[in-house]
């Protein structure tokens, strides 16, 4: 796979002002499968300014016109998607299927909960009976950067895009160097569906680069950020000098808590959760805690499912989980299973290096590692991989302090038929989600974190406020 195409900027396909090739490496075979040029500060430069040269006009765009405007995305999207498929598969290592079935689809899935949400708004409204003739209003912030990881790339893109879209806001967003195809493709879907020149814009470049020159931009008035923790504080710190807004949704190490009353498929329906994309969310429930009666169970349950699980190149079709992005992913994850085993975890499924069947990519195997204790490191590290720590609980205190018990707060999990216990539980717990026996969250509900997971949150009408401002006018009526 290649493309010629390389930024879009002001509603045109540009060359980079100094190109710096990236190769794109194929998780499952180490071979490039496409070249992509890093952005420098003159690209950067560019697409900011078109982006803030198309705000006033987009800011007075009526609601329903750019309501109009993601129904026409959606439906290029939607005509593109065997090709966003293809594109996420190579450059991530999604199995053809998953690609298919959960990550192409995650995209239109966020697009048309925008909709429906934009449409419920109150936009604006009276302040209320105690100041009559105060109105409230919400406009958009302005030009808002995009920085969007590797492990969902139309997931995150669809979060950031479709909000600030309607939201009124103009836009630059740098996908992952490290699957950028996805990205090149967006960007063809977006100028198929015929948006303003300058409303939406795309730069590919590092971290380092464009995503610090973006972070630090004057003329950037907020940056909305997935990825790693580390990179977040980087990103804040960048942000800090032009007080511009900053939303972050980084990482997680999520508690999946199995109470003695759960459902039977409670331990198989968390261990096949924590191993899907290959481990690679950050709402992954890595840490199953299993009260004791039914501990040694769910070790056995939890093995059998790893051992049950496929690991097949990303073009293979059925089920399974493809590779790990990327080698320096791979050396990171192989690296604390082994600490694991170090630090005398025991290991009952899985383990280093790659399954026996595959002799090159970045393939890793599904790894259970159970009698894991709160001072190991592979009990507190997000290690973003299909590893899954196993840890006995006593009480329902002793899983509430031991779920509790991490510098993050993305995604908790509760498995029990006692609907009070499962109420109690959750409103414990401190983390921005709570999934409980396997039911998903619906459209429009919001995702994001406490503590180090993160400050913003993205879904809904949560995710269009994310990229409003709020002005009160006295007097008005």
């Amino acid at each position: 796979m290649q493309h010629s195409r390389q930024f879009y900027i002001n509603g045109r396909w540009v060359d980079p002002a100094t190109p710096r090739d990236l190769p794109v490496i194929d998780p499952s075979t180490e071979e490039v499968c496409a070249t992509i040029s890093l952005g420098d500060q003159a690209d950067t430069d560019a697409a900011v300014a078109a982006a803030r040269a198309a705000f006033d006009a987009w800011a007075a765009t009526p609601i329903p016109e750019r309501i109009a405007a993601l129904e026409r995305l959606l439906a290029a999207y939607t005509a593109r998607a065997e090709d966003m498929a293809q594109a996420i598969s190579a450059e991530m290592g999604a199995p053809i299927d998953w690609s298919r079935q959960q990550q192409v689809t995650s995209g239109d899935w966020h697009f048309e909960g925008f909709i429906a949400a934009a449409k419920q708004m109150e936009w604006d409204r009276p302040l209320g009976p105690q100041s009559p003739g105060e109105r409230i209003f919400h406009e958009p912030i302005g030009v808002v950067a995009l920085i969007t990881p590797w492990n969902w790339p139309m997931n995150q893109i669809a979060l950031k895009v479709a909000p600030a879209l309607l939201a009124g806001c103009t836009m630059v967003l740098k996908p992952s160097e490290v699957a950028p195809m996805s990205g090149l493709v967006f960007a063809e879907i977006v100028d198929a569906a015929g948006l303003p020149p300058g409303v939406f814009n795309m730069v590919n470049g590092d971290g380092p680069g464009v995503g610090s020159q973006l972070s630090a931009h004057a003329d950037v008035d907020m940056v909305s950020f997935t990825g790693s923790t580390r990179a977040g504080r980087l990103i804040s710190i960048a942000a800090a000098d032009t007080i511009k807004r900053v939303s972050l949704e980084l990482g997680g190490k999520g508690a999946n808590i199995i109470f003695a009353d759960a459902d039977e498929k409670a331990v198989k329906r968390g261990a096949m959760r924590c191993f899907g994309n290959s481990g690679q969310s950050c709402n992954a429930p890595t840490r199953m805690l299993v009260q004791r009666e039914r501990y040694d169970e769910a070790v056995e349950i939890a093995a059998k499912v790893a051992e049950e699980t496929p690991v097949i190149p990303a073009a293979q079709e059925g089920r399974g989980i493809g590779p790990v992005v990327s080698e320096v992913q791979f050396d990171k994850i192989q690296a604390l299973i082994q600490t694991g085993i170090d630090e005398g975890a025991r290991l009952v499924a899985g383990g280093t290096g790659r399954p026996g069947h595959l002799n090159r990519g970045f393939f890793v195997r599904p790894t259970v590692f159970a009698d894991v204790t709160p001072e190991m490191t592979i009990y507190r590290e997000e290690i973003f991989g299909p590893v899954l720590s196993i840890i006995p609980f006593d009480t329902e205190e002793d899983a509430v302090r031991m779920a509790n018990d991490t510098v993050y707060g993305l995604t908790n999990y509760i498995q029990t038929t006692d609907k009070d216990r499962l109420r109690r539980v959750a409103r414990q717990l401190r983390s921005g989600m709570v999934e409980c026996n396997g039911k998903g969250f619906g459209k429009g509900s919001p995702f994001g974190g406490f503590k180090q997971s993160g400050n913003g949150r993205e879904g809904g009408v949560w995710g269009i406020h994310e990229f409003l401002e709020v002005k009160a006018v006295s007097d008005w009526d």
